[in-house]
């Protein structure tokens, strides 16, 4: 595994709001200016800057995408937060698809307006990644997991440890986007994806990992430290 880069930490757009933002613009100009026309009672042009103003900062906000460093090069058995919002659950559950066993299952949901951009969890390697179609249950329900849209995201640490990445689109998120590319090597710092709108990210990792997060806890996506996985003998 090659050694990091690292940068200074700044915040930009992420480009999947690229053109939506751009778009978005045009809109509400246009849509304002056609309805400052059509009102025989002038509405002072401040109200349309605020209302408007309002709208576009919340679209803004949404599509923020700060550039995030974890702060060390000794990420060995860490597992890092892979995106921002508050722990939703961490149980021991059956894994039938992939795992055949129980696994350990750290899920995060996003809110609105959380950060939107997904991390890594872990330095090593794409496995596969897949998409499959689903439901759109609320992303906090335990049957999203399973039953709702999800692109998974298989990692094999340095370690030879498998650790499973999900995207979960929840009932208003309809869109996941993927980075990851099967076979490529991937690092905490990297982004491994993004999901529109509210949505959920779980991971599975082995029993025996250590959690480091409790229920209801604020995570930041490649800062928080969520769990440690056991070393290898």
């Amino acid at each position: 595994m090659g050694k990091r880069i690292k940068k200074l930490k700044k915040i930009r757009i992420h480009r999947e709001g690229t053109n939506t933002l751009l778009y978005g613009a045009i809109a509400l100009v246009s849509i304002a200016i056609v309805l400052w026309f059509m009102f025989d009672t002038k509405i002072p042009f401040w109200a349309f800057l605020v209302v408007f103003g309002t709208v576009y900062g919340i679209t803004t906000n949404f599509y923020r995408c700060p550039i995030r460093y974890f702060g060390t090069d000794d990420t060995e058995d860490i597992v890092v937060a892979p995106a921002d919002g508050r722990i939703v659950v961490i149980e021991e559950v059956e894994e039938h698809e992939y795992f055949h066993d129980k696994r350990l299952m750290i899920s995060i949901f996003m809110s609105l307006w959380n950060v939107h951009a997904n991390w890594f969890p872990v330095d090593g390697k794409v496995k596969f990644v897949k998409h499959k179609n689903g439901n759109y249950h609320k992303a906090w329900l335990p049957k999203a997991s399973e039953e709702n849209e999800h692109a998974d995201v298989m990692i094999t640490t340095p370690d030879g440890e498998d650790i499973l990445c999900r995207q979960i689109a929840g009932a208003v998120a309809r869109r996941i986007v993927t980075y990851a590319k099967e076979g490529e090597d991937c690092y905490i710092d990297e982004h491994l994806g993004f999901i529109k709108l509210g949505s959920r990210v779980d991971v599975y990792l082995p029993l025996g990992t250590e959690v480091c997060v409790k229920m209801g806890q604020s995570t930041t996506g490649d800062q928080t430290v969520i769990a440690k996985l056991k070393k290898s003998v």
